[in-house]
């Protein structure tokens, strides 16, 4: 009996029920089987079979198809990421997954390379258990990693440890046995296209069993490689961007910041150079100077000694060292500060303040130096230098004017030594027309020096005067100087003036020192008694020292005007004089009667009428008042010219 149609009929509904939901290629299989168990004809079971294969290939096709749109979906998204790029480690991560995902594989990783180290290293990984794995370095040319940069293509290998197409190592392989990795696809990350792209690393899948991937699977990989390779370029684009426009925000800071600097000088010291032209002095530029830098300023002489200070903060002045002229020390400091600045040609910081030489050519003029800008950047850095050109060029002018009024006032000097009683009353005159009052009281200094620095003494005398007041003159072989009083003695003034006169010419200078006097037959002596001094200097060794009469002892009192014998007595034998008035000895007549003896102490106690261990110990209480020299050669011959002194005069 044959088969009715509607069984072939409802075989084949059932398989398009089967198709749609998606069943497995089996349950469509066993729509034939049912087909033959149920007695179907031959016709029908034939008909049967073919409906269940075209049923499998639409099953087939359809999966392709739901596949192709998974991968589709995913490059969208992997287009989309790389988009809203903002973390370049976010979107690689995001590839690799979904190459995982997408092909199946139990991992998936990219690799880049090191330019520093020269190798390549694991960038991101995924599904990957194995830290040495996750830590593997590979150099270049090694391993499957290696062949894919090499070659820039594709390659699969379907069981990693059997495949010899490419260069194992043994630190690749331990890693890839400890990941437990078999099958891996490997695709390169290409920049460009053709012969001329450029391999900038590999994107992976790995399965830890054998597997052959398919044509469709490695040009999936190869897509998403495709991307990743943007996003990495894209990352660097981004990166290279940022730096670019950073820079450009630094260069527009540099140039603003120059441009604001460059006005800020430029006004500084057009204000500087106006205060010059208009007759300003060191005093205004340097206050000037201060507002500008908002710090203390000083301005010193070549020597180091201050000639003028502004303070902005208020009080004392931070710059001023000790007194009002500066120690030696610090007046030292001052000037190697000075040459470090002139052979650095800028400003140099020294002891917690700024200092600046001030120049003439080589000449060092003297020092600018800034106190309480301990942070003094470029801008302003420049700015005190400028200034200190400034007050070179006012220095100049000075010292100009300064010569050119000392030779006119030398000429008033010369008259004034040479021919004091001729008329008195005319050099007064003269002299205040040249603002030099000779009735005040004045110090009388006279140097002198070697021949081979002699004509530089003079100069050296002008710089060391400048702005003191003072005047000097060439006289008779030596340089006389004339400084108005100021509460320092004539010995202090005439060691003070021979150190910074060495120092000025670099040769030893001898100075001797009178006064004070004034009018001009007292200047006149005075200059005569610093004469003699500086004889009596030199012919007692003491070249390139200054010294005074009064300071001369027994010499002083010869070569001195006033003859002060009374002075002398107390300067050599004040100490026993007082001693003995106090306590009732006789330290006085004890030393007198050993001199008397000859220094025998025997004849001294009977002379004296005591022990001789009375005249020993009277003689140690003298040692200790006059010191341990007191029985020197030299020391002898005054206390006993001292002695005679005060016997003729009833003592």
């Amino acid at each position: 009996m044959p088969h009715e149609p509607a069984s072939v009929t409802r075989h084949l509904r059932r398989l398009l029920e089967l198709l749609a939901a998606g069943a497995p290629a089996e349950d469509l299989g066993a729509v034939a089987v049912q087909a033959r168990d149920s007695g179907a004809g031959a016709e029908d079971l034939a008909e049967v079979e073919r409906a269940t294969e075209a049923a499998l290939r639409v099953q087939t096709t359809l999966r392709q198809h739901r596949r192709r749109e998974a991968e589709l979906t995913a490059l969208f998204d992997t287009a989309g990421d790389l988009a809203a790029l903002r973390d370049l480690d976010a979107v690689l991560r995001s590839i690799v997954r979904r190459a995982r995902m997408l092909l199946g594989t139990d991992t998936a990783y990219l690799t880049l390379p090191d330019e520093e180290a020269g190798d390549t290293y694991m960038r991101v990984t995924d599904g990957s258990v194995s830290e040495l794995f996750q830590n593997l370095r590979l150099e270049l040319g090694e391993g499957l990693g290696g062949l894919v940069a090499q070659t820039a293509r594709p390659y699969a290998s379907p069981d990693y440890r059997t495949d010899d197409r490419f260069l194992h190592t043994g630190s690749i392989d331990a890693g890839v046995l400890d990941e437990g990795l078999v099958a891996i696809l490997g695709v390169p990350l290409l920049l460009g296209s053709g012969s001329g792209g450029q391999v900038i690393g590999a994107l992976f899948a790995a399965d830890r069993t054998p597997r052959t991937f398919a044509p469709d699977e490695v040009a999936l990989l190869c897509s998403l490689a495709d991307h990743a390779a943007i996003a990495i370029d894209t990352a660097k684009s981004m990166t290279d961007a940022r730096v670019a426009m950073a820079e450009l925000a630094e260069a527009n800071a540099v140039i603003r910041e120059h441009s604001v600097a460059m006005q800020r000088a430029e006004e500084s010291h057009d204000r500087l150079t106006d205060l010059v032209l208009r007759g300003g002095e060191l005093q205004d530029v340097a206050a000037a100077v201060a507002g500008l830098l908002k710090g203390d300023v000083a301005v010193h002489d070549g020597s180091g000694r201050p000639l003028t200070s502004v303070a902005v903060h208020g009080g004392a002045f931070a710059g001023e060292p000790g007194d009002a002229g500066g120690t030696e020390e610090e007046a030292a400091a001052l000037v190697a500060a000075a040459e470090s600045s002139r052979t650095a040609a800028h400003a140099v910081f020294r002891d917690g303040r700024w200092v600046c030489a001030v120049l003439a050519g080589q000449e060092l003029l003297g020092c600018l130096v800034l106190f309480g800008r301990p942070d003094l950047d470029g801008p302003d850095r420049r700015l005190f230098e400028r200034s200190s050109v400034v007050t070179s060029l006012l220095l100049l002018l000075r010292r100009s004017v300064a010569e050119t009024e000392n030779r006119v006032r030398g000429d008033l000097i010369t008259d004034l030594l040479t021919t004091p009683d001729r008329d008195p009353a005319g050099l007064v005159t003269r002299g205040r027309r040249l603002g030099f009052d000779l009735d005040r009281p004045h110090l009388l200094l006279v140097a002198r020096t070697g021949d081979a620095a002699r004509g530089r003494l003079a100069d050296a005398a002008v710089q060391y005067l400048f702005g003191s007041g003072g005047v000097s003159a060439e006289h008779e072989g030596a340089v006389v100087l004339l400084l108005p009083c100021d509460g320092t003695g004539p010995g202090e003034a005439a060691r003070g003036a021979a150190g910074q006169l060495g120092r000025l010419t670099g040769a030893a200078v001898t100075v001797a020192g009178a006064g004070p006097a004034a009018g001009p037959r007292a200047i006149a002596a005075g200059h005569a008694e610093a004469v003699r001094c500086l004889r009596a200097l030199h012919a007692l060794g003491r070249d390139g020292h200054g010294a005074s009469v009064a300071e001369l002892g027994f010499l002083g009192v010869l070569l001195g005007d006033l003859h002060d014998v009374d002075g002398f007595v107390t300067a050599t034998l004040g100490p026993l004089l007082d001693y003995d008035a106090q306590r009732g000895t006789q330290l006085i007549s004890t030393l007198r009667a050993y001199f008397d003896c000859g220094g025998s102490l025997t004849r001294a106690k009977e002379a004296l009428h005591v022990h001789v261990n009375t005249v020993v110990q009277r003689l140690d209480r003298i040692q200790a008042l006059l010191g341990p020299e007191w029985n020197t050669p030299e020391q002898t011959l005054e206390l006993q010219l001292a002695l005679r002194l005060h016997l003729l005069s009833g003592g």
